[in-house]
């Protein structure tokens, strides 16, 4: 059983990373800055959601299981806030 977990584990995170890097291509290689944007916000809140997912069987007790959780929450909400600003600035800045 151990070996599922540490197996889940490791795809879960490698796909976070995974995510992460592509969220960074993204960054790095597309045109303007809305869909440098749109990639970076999707990608790295997937790629979070996905390592967070590898370290819940890893997770000592309920209560640090729920920490990672929520800092997974405060992360999703922070970003989408913080790309909707920067994207309602963007679009005001080309009128």
């Amino acid at each position: 059983m151990s070996v599922l977990i540490d197996l889940f584990s490791l795809a879960a995170i490698g796909a976070g990373v995974f995510f992460f890097f592509a969220g960074t291509v993204g960054l790095l290689r597309f045109p303007d800055s809305l869909s440098r944007l749109h990639a970076l916000s999707k990608a790295d809140n997937l790629g979070l959601g996905l390592v967070v997912l590898g370290l819940l069987p890893r997770a000592e007790n309920p209560l640090a299981a729920f920490k990672l959780v929520v800092v997974w929450a405060l992360v999703l909400l922070s970003g989408a806030s913080t790309a909707q600003l920067i994207g309602r600035a963007l679009r005001r800045g080309r009128k």
